[in-house]
């Protein structure tokens, strides 16, 4: 499982550069302009100069509309920023051919200018709340359109978490139905080190963390801490080699 970090700034970025050695993404996203805020591209420049060469920079686009000519050219602005994985919010698409739609779109653009870049379709688990895709047809999305990974985030930081919204189980047949399609599963969402066990079993690919490894667990006024970066990848590694020995046994 693959730990990516989401600073809002090249300040914490610096902070994720001194804990690289426990990460393996650094993302760079604005929650001030939602779950998935896209940043200004210059400050993805800055991050990409800021984090060590062999960490890869991710960038969201936003928490986007149903646009797909607009989202296609913020994903390329992305990547000609430095950003080597590209996510999008499919905040404003409502069935799944929209999706499909946007998400086609952003493939190409991204994979013309630059083939081995990363894109990652993404939805929220709250999905029921904003009135946009559910979050269940995210994985055959990314399929659809060529994407390279499925994401679950929450659309609405007010305390609520992924399990909340989209229990265990159910994630667990996210996951299933990502790999199934030759895709990663990525799962975000105020995750905590308490959830590390299940998104362990359910075979998570990337999990996305930001409030688990801010001062006071706050993602909106803490900063990232290195030494919180560290306990929480320790964590992670536990529960890893927990797994690996009950499979075994």
């Amino acid at each position: 499982m693959l730990l990516l970090i989401s600073p809002d700034g090249v300040d914490e970025a610096l902070e994720c550069a001194r804990a690289a050695e426990h990460l393996d993404i650094v993302d760079v996203k604005k929650p001030d302009e939602g779950s998935l805020g896209a940043n200004f591209p210059w400050v993805i420049k800055e991050i990409r100069a800021a984090v060590p060469a062999d960490k890869p920079v991710s960038a969201t686009v936003g928490d986007v509309p149903y646009k797909p000519g607009t989202v296609a050219q913020a994903a390329l602005g992305a990547a000609v920023s430095g950003a080597t994985y590209i996510k999008v919010g499919l905040y404003g698409c409502t069935t799944p051919d929209q999706a499909v739609d946007v998400m086609r779109g952003v493939v190409r653009a991204v994979k013309d200018y630059r083939p081995d870049a990363f894109v990652v379709a993404s939805g929220y688990a709250d999905a029921h709340r904003i009135g946009c895709v559910n979050p269940l047809a995210i994985p055959d999305i990314a399929r659809r359109s060529g994407s390279d990974a499925a994401m679950l985030d929450t659309a609405i930081k007010d305390g609520t978490r992924l399990f909340d919204h989209v229990p265990p189980d159910a994630c667990a047949e996210f996951v299933r139905a990502a790999h199934d399609s030759g895709l990663l599963a990525a799962l975000a969402g105020s995750i905590k080190a308490a959830d590390l066990a299940e998104l362990t079993r359910i075979g998570t690919d990337i999990v996305g963390v930001r409030g688990a490894v801010c001062q006071g667990g706050d993602r909106n006024t803490g900063r990232i801490q290195p030494q919180l970066v560290a306990a929480f990848r320790a964590e992670m590694d536990r529960h890893a080699r927990d797994h690996a020995a009950a499979a075994a046994s």
